[in-house]
């Protein structure tokens, strides 16, 4: 399917299928078994090759914005620090002591031009190299050059820092998101601000995501908040590689077809979601705010936690400003956490009840379609 860069091509599909009550569907329903939600052998083999061994996106790149910023978070079961160097560029490193394993930073984040170890002094600078051992004259003799803080591969794409989180496995990131490199940079992420962040528990990780990447369900569950601004069930679809974009349509949307094309602001009339396999996700792009969500799957099949980040476009400022975030934040915040996930927590209550063998997947929900396949692809 040939990438829609312009908001224009965007809005005449999504035109043709309001007209027609249509939307972008795939060739046919796809049989799911759910064993593939439930199954641990299965969970990690797919977590090991999806998640470990491809780039994930760890940071944002405004968290660490300037030279000395640091973000410690443990992230998909390893303890990560994330540190901007002098020379600018930012690093992911395991947040492990190379003497005797402790944890060298406490979670959080801050500006900082070293990182002491808690336990015997040793003491790491910004761009992870050893510069200091307690006691280095009765310690015995050490090649400090060899005992750097361990570095993943990482790299800064799109106002992004992507990271894969086994040691020796290269990132190639424009190899790994291909076009899609291009359609996040559009957005200018890094560009942006931090309005504010937290994590949420969620249902199992494939559960979650199912919720990301369709508008089938938008007009029930989201009734009274989403849905009062978005058409459900009419998407236009995009697939880029293992990524995908998903357009809806804003419910002014028929004031276009009363406007020459060349008057159109076809961007005030659409919802995109940028989601980034296999679980990076950008969406309710509405007056300069971003909701940004992570699902990263737990120690289990059944458990994951979400990190939610409200993006601006500038630092709100006056009061004025901050009323519009905060009430940006307020819906997209409530429409998961009180609308989507208590369905998804049902949902992986009812899994092992026998209930069901297979789900079937629509033709209207092409998103979860690719997102299936590409699991399978990638894991076997």
């Amino acid at each position: 399917m040939t990438i829609a860069n312009d908001t224009t091509e965007l809005a005449v599909r999504a035109l043709k299928h309001l007209a027609e009550g249509t939307t972008d569907q795939a060739p046919q329903t796809l049989d799911l078994p759910v064993a593939a939600y439930l199954d641990e052998e299965c969970y990690q083999r797919e977590f090991d090759a999806i998640f470990l061994r491809r780039p994930q996106a760890v940071l944002l790149s405004t968290e660490v914005a300037e030279p000395g910023d640091y973000v410690a978070r443990t992230f998909l079961g390893k303890p990560l620090l994330v540190v901007r160097g002098k020379d600018g560029v930012a690093r992911v490193f395991l947040n492990v002591c190379r003497h005797r394993g402790a944890r060298l930073c406490p979670e959080g984040s801050g500006r900082a031009p070293r990182f002491t170890c808690p336990y015997h002094a040793w003491t790491y600078d910004r761009e992870g190299k050893l510069v200091g051992v307690l006691g280095a004259s009765t310690f015995g003799e050490v090649d400090k050059a060899k005992l750097g803080l361990t570095e993943l591969s990482s790299q800064e794409a799109a106002g992004v820092i992507w990271a894969t989180l086994t040691p020796g496995i290269e990132t190639d990131i424009d190899d790994w998101l291909g076009a899609m490199r291009h359609q996040l940079e559009l957005l200018r992420l890094g560009e942006c601000v931090v309005f504010t962040q937290r994590t949420i528990p969620s249902p199992g990780w494939k559960v979650t995501m199912d919720g990301y990447l369709e508008a089938y369900h938008h007009d029930t569950v989201h009734a009274a908040t989403l849905s009062q601004h978005t058409i459900g069930n009419m998407l236009v679809h995009d697939i880029i590689g293992h990524h995908q974009i998903l357009t809806m349509s804003r419910r002014n949307l028929p004031e276009l077809a009363s406007l020459p094309e060349a008057e159109w602001q076809a961007g005030n009339y659409l919802r995109r979601i940028y989601a980034v396999f296999p679980n990076f996700q950008i969406s309710g792009i509405v007056g300069g705010y971003f909701l940004v969500s992570q699902i990263l799957p737990g120690e289990c099949a059944t458990r994951s936690e979400t990190i939610q980040t409200i993006l601006a476009a500038k630092k709100p400022e006056t009061s004025e400003d901050v009323a519009a975030a905060e009430a940006f934040r307020d819906m997209a915040f409530n429409a998961v956490e009180l609308e989507d996930y208590p369905i998804g927590f049902g949902i992986q209550a009812g899994l092992a009840s026998g209930a069901n063998e297979h789900f079937v997947i629509g033709r209207n929900e092409p998103g979860l379609q690719h997102y299936h396949k590409t699991v399978a692809e990638l894991s076997a």
